[in-house]
């Protein structure tokens, strides 16, 4: 049986400030944003990702303090590429780090308006075979 993970909560004192942090400057793509009278709970999926994000205002959202995940981690086929993707956006990324030579030995960090972190693993296999085929998106 597959266990997959598809959903994480990400705690932010803002909803509207998160979701143009992430769709606008991440590049997140948004999946629904819903309000009423006793929510207002957005998604929001990486390009590529089987996982999304999911922030909002249910008492399950706020057992989290705002910006207290650390280290949620995207992978990419270039690291550079994508930091110079970001800081184009007017997303503060840390300098890209390379351990050694092996593919997903390289990294970079990034931050949300909160202090929820984020590392980004550069993974050149993703380019040649993505985890989700581009004709199933």
């Amino acid at each position: 049986m597959d266990w997959t993970l598809e959903v994480v909560v990400l705690p932010v004192s803002d909803v509207d400030r998160a979701v143009a942090f992430y769709r606008d400057q991440v590049g997140f793509h948004l999946d629904h944003d819903t309000t009423n009278e006793h929510m207002h709970v957005v998604q929001l999926t990486p390009r590529g990702s089987g996982c999304s994000i999911v922030i909002g205002d249910l008492p399950s959202q706020n057992e989290m303090a705002p910006g207290s995940i650390r280290g949620l981690q995207l992978c990419v086929a270039d690291a550079t590429a994508a930091r110079e993707e970001l800081l184009s956006r007017g997303v503060e990324a840390s300098e890209i780090t390379s351990f050694d030579e092996r593919d997903g030995s390289t990294f970079f960090g990034f931050a949300d308006p909160d202090g929820n972190t984020w590392a980004v693993q550069e993974l050149k296999a993703r380019g040649a075979k993505p985890l989700i085929p581009v004709e199933a998106r």
